[in-house]
């Protein structure tokens, strides 16, 4: 019997961009405020970041490493879940390319001294951090780190009605973030540990600017709450004469106000829509068995189904028809509208998260910029 299942159980009721040509200071004591990081990992890093990685495995400069257990290769597909879906054969090599390089980078960088390499290990902030947005699901045995603006929503509405909470995915509700949702932080010490040891692992990535711009138009342009809490204090401190303005409303925060409201932030105490995903789910402390990509967001949702063992009728939700995507072209926009030293300075924060996840750095050069 799992420890602590009968106490702690939820109820239940029945493609990568190309091209990174930027220069930045190779600083990354904003990431982590109490360890250096080599300068062997610092060249990796830039490696990685600026799409490297091929190259060195087409020299066979990987050669030497250890391959890494299969983590989203030789995917089974269920008939039964596929039928009726069209062939994505091209789409499934791809995903499965980016998931062997993704985790070869990341176990990689995580064998580095100075990572973290258990949940215990991590300082009691990061820790909480991280227990805090790991869900849980006895039944299927599996964990999710949820991470915001990328599709978390949509899987807490399948975490439900694995659990027997919601009917279907397409139940026309408010989604409740907390309700009906069991979280690891919730358990005690030795029922993560089982859990952490036994259960399958997984969570989901995208482009950090991406989610970054997704975070900003989304908190910025829509939700009042987050205009009034951080909204207000961007405009009063980071726009000239406004100060002491009694009239600043938040609800015209600029893009480039946010990314120097971000400078200014500590990432281990950042809102977790613009958190790091490093920092959200410590994928070197946690030993993730898929990474799950945003680009590729059907397939990779589909194959986790599978693998949990999820009922065919259970699916991963459609996006809605309100839902607005950031294009390439309204990234490229809002990156080369800022000032390039805005975006040099942010750079570092995020660089885990280009780096592990095998992310190009974003090119906004003159040349680029200018068409």
């Amino acid at each position: 019997m799992l420890p602590g299942s009968q106490d702690y159980e939820v109820k239940r009721t029945g493609t990568a961009r190309s091209g990174s040509v930027i220069h930045f200071r190779t600083t990354v004591n904003s990431v982590r405020r109490r360890s250096a990081v080599l300068p062997s990992l610092l060249t990796f890093l830039v490696i990685v970041a600026s799409g490297g990685l091929l190259l060195m495995i087409e020299k066979g400069m990987l050669n030497s490493l250890d391959t890494p257990p299969p983590r989203g290769s030789g995917r089974r597909i269920d008939p039964v879940r596929q039928a009726g879906k069209h062939d994505s054969a091209p789409v499934e090599v791809e995903s499965q390319i980016l998931q062997e390089i993704r985790n070869r980078t990341i176990r990689t960088m995580c064998s580095q001294k100075n990572m973290p390499h258990s949940v215990w290990s991590l300082s009691p902030l990061q820790r909480k951090t991280l227990l805090q947005h790991i869900l849980v699901n006895d039944k299927h045995r599996f964990l999710y780190c949820y991470v915001p603006k990328v599709a978390c929503s949509n899987w807490k509405r399948v975490l439900k009605v694995l659990s027997g909470t919601l009917e279907s995915v397409d139940v026309n509700i408010k989604m409740d973030h907390r309700s009906d949702l069991l979280f690891l932080s919730s358990l005690k010490p030795e029922e993560i540990r089982y859990r952490l040891k036994h259960y399958f692992k997984f969570m989901f990535v995208r482009d950090p600017m991406e989610r970054l711009l997704s975070a900003y138009r989304n908190k910025f342009g829509e939700i009042e709450s987050y205009k009034k809490k951080y909204g207000v204090e961007i405009v009063k401190r980071y726009r000239k004469g406004r100060a002491n303005d009694p009239s600043v409303k938040g609800d015209d925060v600029t893009f480039a106000e946010f990314v120097r409201y971000l400078l200014d932030e500590d990432v281990e105490r950042m809102n977790e829509h613009w958190m790091p995903v490093y920092n959200l789910c410590q994928p070197c402390a946690v030993s993730y068995d898929f990474f799950g990509s945003y680009e590729h967001l059907e397939g990779d949702a589909e194959f986790v189904l599978q693998r949990i063992g999820a009922p065919p009728y259970v699916r991963f939700p459609e996006r809605q028809t309100w839902y607005k995507p950031v294009t390439t072209e309204t990234l490229h926009y809002y990156l080369c509208s800022l000032p390039q030293k805005l975006l040099r300075d942010l750079l570092p924060k995020y660089i885990l998260d280009f780096s592990l996840f095998t992310y190009p750095l974003p090119n906004t050069t003159t040349e680029h910029c200018r068409h």
